[in-house]
């Protein structure tokens, strides 16, 4: 078995035989910059090609991420953000591989997109997840996506409007975390899973996640990227022409409540 360990400035990945494990790195909060998302983009390249598993998971004690860095979400730096940011998503949804992801602690925003996003979410009971967007006048564009298929509009409705934090317990109850762990037991349990699937064809498994995703989403990777592009016109269209969307991010910088005009 092969190992091979590929050292990036805030994106750290292991290959070992089949399975890449991809560490953001970047703590405490493993905060997502337009650079580490073009570096995990670079990453997921070679993984996504050789490998038939990947796992993601967070730097320190604090994190798997606390998502996307809010000065990239000012208007002269907005839509080169999503560009790189999607474009980790486009490349996901267009893999063969499974994905897997690691979480603990604090699982936000885009961090919370990313891990919802992948096949299989392992989460330490400490860990707490929120879209937290709509609190900077933004709303999460992946998450509009998906968190409807996986929980229910209801539920998403609820987490996306009101940006409220839920633990890993009701997180598993709405159906956006596979498994949850004890703590000290994530690394174990990962393991574990790997070695579940390890043992099965990697051909079957391919097929089975590709026939999954066509019957979950009409087209599956097709309809949405579709989906995804729609979006993404319509945050930069209009919710980021709007008063509010730059106002919440100004209060956010400066430190401040934001005073919101509704326009």
């Amino acid at each position: 078995m092969s190992t091979a360990t590929e050292r990036r400035e805030t994106i750290h990945i292991v290959t070992e035989g089949r399975t890449a494990v991809v560490t953001l790195n970047r703590p405490p909060l493993n905060v997502l910059d337009i650079s580490m998302m073009r570096e995990l983009g670079r990453a997921l390249t070679t993984a996504v090609a050789e490998c038939d598993f990947i796992v993601f998971q967070g730097a320190g004690s604090q994190a798997f991420s606390a998502g996307a860095e809010v000065r990239d979400h000012t208007p002269d730096c907005v839509a080169e953000m999503l560009k790189a940011f999607h474009g980790v998503f486009r490349q996901l949804s267009r893999a063969d591989c499974l994905t897997i992801a690691a979480v603990h602690g604090h699982c936000l925003g885009g961090g919370m997109e990313l891990a919802t996003f992948c096949d299989f979410v392992l989460a330490s009971e400490s860990a707490r997840f929120a879209q937290p967007e709509i609190k900077l006048g933004c709303f999460p564009p992946v998450a509009l996506i998906t968190l409807p298929r996986l929980a229910g509009l209801r539920a998403a409705l609820d987490l996306i409007l009101t940006g409220r934090t839920i633990s890993a317990r009701e997180a598993k109850a709405l159906g956006l975390v596979t498994r949850v762990v004890p703590e000290n037991t994530l690394a174990y349990s990962v393991e574990a899973l790997l070695d579940e699937l390890g043992g099965l064809s990697p051909a079957v498994l391919r097929l089975s996640r590709k026939a999954l995703a066509r019957a979950w989403g009409a087209n599956g990777q097709e309809e949405f990227e579709r989906q995804l592009s729609e979006v993404e016109q319509f945050y930069l269209g209009a919710l980021m022409k709007t008063e509010d969307a730059r106002e919440g991010v100004r209060a956010f910088l400066e430190k401040r409540a934001p005073v919101w005009k509704g326009r």
